[in-house]
């Protein structure tokens, strides 16, 4: 075990990675820039604002520091595997199915698409509603694929470009429900079928939505932040605002989509220019407005801004974003518990440890199976249980248990 020289007191994470940093005489930003993260980020981990890394960037902070043996870098701290792994949902392998079953001989006629599009429509509802919204989804989920691409090989014209909308939707929904579980490859392959079937929709709309999505696809997969940008301005070009209220709040959404992609590389003027422009539709659009199923309106915009600076490790604009929004008045329980779970992470850059218990029970009282697969909730309890402060401790493990990282 590495001891620090003065008091004999065991190193912490951070000062490992500042001592490694130091010994390969590399500064801040050069280690941020290897790392794909902002100077910020790189003085947050070192002064333990920020704590241990989930593996795959811990991989990639260990590669661009030269350092073979992760524990240089982790000491003793244990690498629980129920909080650097996601978990699985038990209708996983059956969604997993649907999606690498091809039905190649002939059926009955297809559904109508307005029939469909009811049932698209029902299946938006379940997944933004209160409860176990994924285990709800994943039970009319393959059904509904199936009927959809059946739908959109079968009809023509008119109805088949309704249908080939409507399954961008139904991948849409698929994508969500693959999210933060073991399933990278179908996250992505979903992102990409989405897209197809919206360019062979020719629906501008559809492939704007399309690109909302794959921007999240992107993020995961570390893609370049260019070209995660790139599609969301290459999709705006296709709206026209003078079409109605739909082009709008799509509009908005990609620019919040850029706005993400620019605060994950600690691009603070571009995230912030492109945050401006996505209130701008939201205060176009009015506070009455939520896009039916995106959710796009003036809440969503306003709890972005704590991610936003969640992203730019400023806790105290996230901290202040999230003073001055009601999240109690989102109309998805699944949003509402997601933007929940960010002003814990906001909270736990301050490093106000009693706040980030409190607002993570609160996100599982919203929507459990969205705090359950949610990384940073999983990661926090995990940790809070194990070294929070007395205070806290019990309520920290009675939610580590909840979410199924207890030790």
């Amino acid at each position: 075990m590495t001891h620090d020289a003065e008091n004999g007191s065991p190193l912490t994470f951070g000062q490992r990675v500042r001592r490694e940093r130091e010994r390969k005489g590399q500064t801040r930003p050069v280690l941020a820039g290897l790392v794909g993260r902002s100077t910020e980020w790189v003085k947050a981990i070192e002064t333990d604002r920020l704590g241990m890394p989930r593996l795959p960037l811990l991989l990639r902070l260990a590669e661009a520091l030269s350092v073979d043996d992760l524990a240089n870098l982790t000491g003793d701290e244990r690498l629980a595997a129920a909080t650097y792994t996601k978990a699985a949902h038990p209708s996983l392998l059956r969604v997993k199915e649907s999606l690498t079953t091809y039905d190649l001989f002939a059926r009955d006629e297809p559904a109508p698409a307005a029939a469909l599009a009811i049932r698209v429509q029902n299946a938006w509802q379940a997944w933004h509603g209160f409860g176990d919204h994924r285990s709800r989804v994943a039970n009319v989920l393959p059904a509904l694929l199936a009927d959809l691409r059946h739908a959109a090989r079968a009809h023509e014209g008119a109805d088949r470009r309704r249908a080939q909308v409507l399954l961008a939707q139904g991948y849409h929904l698929a994508q969500l429900y693959l999210s933060f579980q073991p399933a990278a490859e179908l996250v992505m392959l979903t992102g990409d079928r989405s897209m197809t079937m919206a360019q062979d929709a020719d629906s501008p709309r559809a492939v704007a939505a399309s690109a909302w999505y794959l921007n999240h696809v992107f993020r995961d997969a570390g893609e370049r932040h260019e070209a995660r940008v790139d599609l969301a301005m290459k999709s705006i070009r296709l709206l026209d605002p003078d079409r109605g209220p739909e082009d709008i709040a799509l509009s908005g959404l990609l620019h919040l989509a850029a706005a993400l992609s620019f605060a994950k590389v600690g691009q603070k003027g571009n995230a912030e220019r492109h945050w401006d422009r996505a209130d701008g539709a939201a205060k176009r659009l009015g506070d009455g407005y939520v896009h039916p199923w995106l959710m796009f309106g003036r809440g969503m915009v306003d709890a972005y801004a704590i991610t936003m600076n969640n992203d730019l490790v400023r806790s105290g604009a996230a901290v202040d974003a999230a003073t001055h929004i009601d999240l109690g008045s989102m109309q998805s329980a699944t949003r509402r518990s997601f933007h929940i779970i960010e002003t814990a992470r906001a909270y736990s850059l301050a490093g106000e440890s009693v706040a980030v218990v409190h607002l993570l029970k609160k996100a599982y009282e919203a929507s459990p199976e969205t705090a359950c697969f949610n990384l940073f909730a999983r990661g926090a309890a995990a940790e809070l249980a194990e070294g929070g402060s007395a205070i806290i401790r019990d309520d920290a493990r009675g939610l580590a248990r909840q979410l199924g990282v207890a030790a």
